[in-house]
């Protein structure tokens, strides 16, 4: 018997009621729950990493000023002390999870925390933005994970369960994005729906636009400069002045690295599916309609291969700490790829040739097939890009391209614009130009088209505000899936739902 719900059957595979299965997991059953006893230990190696930077922080100035290396008896003391403090670390931890405790019901996740000052947090299923499974590299030796759960309200509004077995993170993964979407199971745990992968990047790609990227040119000036100045004009104060800018440089190219490693994109009824991470793996899924800006951007040094990098808002992701690797759809890519999965999220643009006006907005410098531009006056305030500053009014998204040196598209679904907004400088009003800027939800996506004529500006304000009404109005449900039933004919074809569309090709 085929247990899956219409929405998620492949086309052609008939429907049948869910079998009977096992019993449902325990999370998602309604009652109250602990996360996995081993929590403390994983969470205490914080402890360990901040005293090993105290200490080597203060070793290093010792060095310097010629102390020399530690004696026996500083060792014996500083092991002990490090001892001392993995054992609090240990006990507050075990003290936190031992007051956390967490429940699942059909309209929420309510998490209950905090020693002193206790917590009480809930993530509403109709408001949920994406679902991650990470694991860091501890946890995953361990075989756990960590759920997150991103709903709209901005940085901090997230719901995090870490950790818990990793079967058991995929499973409540599974029953909450049902849940999400309107599907009810006869058992509380929902099968995972059928994914189809669209697209991998490769590492040589990944290592070669790294390579092409101005952190990595900023690493090798700040090397050459250090070097330089060190060893040929015998200035060792340099290493105390460039030394943490390189360290931080190097730190933040292996971070991208690491975080975009074996990055895969996949399409399946609960959303699109993104997996990625050397030493911490990330599983993340964005439901449909959930992304709120998308950007395409193309630095200088990916112009030859004509490689693109995605970036896109979702509620939730936006300010937080962990933007730069949680909001990229794609690392790296070429055109056609880029294409590709901006089709997944947002797979009708509303005009007669989607290619050719994306084309447009990715390396256009004209006004073709509707593109509105920057007048020629405009070259007095931006001498480089005036000629790129433009815009579509697409049928159901707003498309803002600018950039000579640094190409960008931002792509906004009219129904996601929060608000507008109209500048004007000194220089501005003198030339009869303005700024005109959409906001959706924070995140890296800022879109703004930059120095167009001020009456067209204000006009494009007012009439999106217009589209941004009626588009909101006539937005499909937050449950994606809720109006899907079987059909009437157990042996007729399937309905597969609203889910994300297949990309082109």
């Amino acid at each position: 018997m085929n247990d899956q719900h219409p929405s998620q059957q492949q086309p052609g595979v008939p429907w049948s009621e869910p079998a009977a299965g096992p019993p449902p997991a325990p999370e998602a059953d309604g009652g109250w729950h602990r996360l996995h006893p081993v929590t403390p230990v994983i969470r205490s190696w914080k402890v360990v990493a901040v005293l090993l930077v105290v200490y080597v922080q203060q070793r290093s100035d010792a060095l310097f000023a010629g102390q020399g290396l530690p004696g026996r008896t500083e060792v014996l003391v500083s092991v002990g002390l490090l001892l001392i403090g993995v054992l609090v670390g240990v006990a507050a931890s075990a003290l936190s999870w031992r007051m956390t405790r967490y429940q699942v019901d059909g309209e929420a996740v309510h998490l209950h925390s905090g020693v002193l000052f206790r917590q009480q947090r809930q993530a509403r299923l109709d408001r949920l933005q994406a679902v991650d499974v990470v694991q860091p590299l501890l946890a995953r030796i361990l075989g756990l994970a960590e759920l997150r759960l991103e709903v709209a309200g901005g940085a901090g509004s997230d719901v995090r369960l870490a950790y818990l077995k990793e079967a058991e993170a995929q499973r409540l993964r599974n029953t909450l994005l049902a849940r999400a979407a309107g599907v009810r199971y006869e058992t509380a745990e929902a099968p995972e729906a059928p994914e189809r992968e669209v697209l991998t990047v490769p590492v040589d790609r990944l290592l070669a636009s790294l390579l092409r990227s101005g952190t990595t040119v900023a690493l090798v000036l700040t090397a050459a400069a250090l070097l330089v100045g060190v060893v040929w004009l015998d200035l060792p104060g340099l290493l105390a002045g460039l030394g943490p800018a390189l360290l931080a440089t190097a730190i933040a190219v292996w971070t991208r690295f690491s975080h975009e490693f074996s990055f895969r994109v996949a399409v399946s009824p609960d959303g699109v599916r993104l997996r990625h991470g050397l030493l911490e793996q990330r599983a993340q899924t964005v439901p449909p309609g959930r992304v709120q800006a998308l950007r395409l951007s193309q630095p200088l040094l990916w112009r030859r291969p004509d490689w693109w990098r995605v970036e896109i808002n979702v509620a939730g992701y936006g300010g937080g700490q962990e933007e730069g690797t949680a909001n990229v759809l794609l690392p790296v890519g070429p055109r056609e790829d880029a294409v590709a999965v901006l089709s997944l999220v947002l797979p009708d643009l509303g005009v007669q040739d989607p290619v050719a006006a994306l084309d447009d907005g990715l390396s256009g410098t004209t006004a073709e097939r509707g593109w509105v531009v920057a007048p020629s006056r405009s070259r007095w305030v931006d001498w480089v890009s005036w000629r790129r500053n433009g815009y579509l009014v697409a049928g159901t998204a707003l498309l803002l391209r600018r950039g000579r040196l640094w190409r960008q598209l931002d792509v906004v679904p009219h129904e996601r614009t929060q608000s507008l907004g109209l500048n004007q400088g000194p220089l501005q009003r003198r030339l009869r130009l303005a700024t005109m800027a959409a906001h959706p939800t924070p995140g890296p996506v800022q879109p703004t088209v930059s120095h167009l004529d001020a009456e067209v500006a204000l006009g494009l304000l007012t009439e999106q505000a217009e589209r941004a009404r009626r588009a909101r109005r006539g937005a499909g449900p937050e449950r994606w899936m809720a109006d899907a039933a079987p059909p009437a004919d157990p042996g007729a074809p399937a309905d597969r739902g609203t889910g994300p569309p297949q990309p082109p090709g």
